[in-house]
């Protein structure tokens, strides 16, 4: 059975809002949204969807997630010519919502979640791009016990490649363009 998130539709806050009340990390958040810079042809695809009324998207953050601040920025500028209606659901306010879309098993934000317009979800992309959360999943998988005495060694060592896969500059944000691409034209 599909997944129904219809009475989130119009929960949280607009991005704005959410960028607004950002209390953290607020000035970072804001270089990336200004540093983000179409390609003529994605540019055409997204605004090509401001013909789907059919679609929604909740996106699941908070500020203080390093991965929000580089991702959210990227999704709201795509989304941004669609007309496609945001809300920022704020990760500790919706732990319902977080559960049904676990990393890993994990709790690991942006998810981006795209429904129609009945709430039922239709796909989701996060928390990061693929290539990117390839190194998450690798520590993940050869280091199950979180408990193990160089468990915060290996995560450390974990999240800096992770950082060397986001890159210095703003490649990735090509990547994300894409995967979302490719998801929203899956439906």
């Amino acid at each position: 059975m599909s997944k129904n998130l219809y009475s989130l539709l119009g929960a949280g806050l607009a991005p704005q809002q959410f960028i607004d009340g950002m209390a953290k990390n607020r000035e970072k958040f804001l270089e990336w949204m200004d540093s983000f810079n179409w390609e003529a042809e994605e540019r055409a695809y997204f605004e090509s969807l401001r013909n789907r009324d059919d679609l929604r998207c909740l996106i699941l953050a908070a500020e203080w997630c390093g991965d929000v601040v580089r991702n959210v920025p990227v999704v709201l500028k795509a989304l941004e010519p669609t007309g496609i209606p945001v809300r920022m659901l704020i990760m500790e306010e919706h732990p319902e919502v977080m559960d049904q879309f676990l990393t890993m098993g994990g709790k690991a934000i942006p998810i981006v979640i795209f429904t129609d317009a009945g709430g039922y979800v239709l796909g989701h992309w996060g928390p990061r791009p693929k290539h990117v959360q390839e190194a998450m999943t690798a520590f993940k998988l050869a280091n199950p016990d979180r408990e193990a005495a160089d468990y915060q060694e290996k995560l450390a060592e974990a999240r800096k490649e992770m950082g060397r896969r986001y890159g210095e500059g703003t490649a990735y944000h090509r990547v994300i363009v894409s995967e979302l691409r490719e998801l929203i034209s899956s439906f």
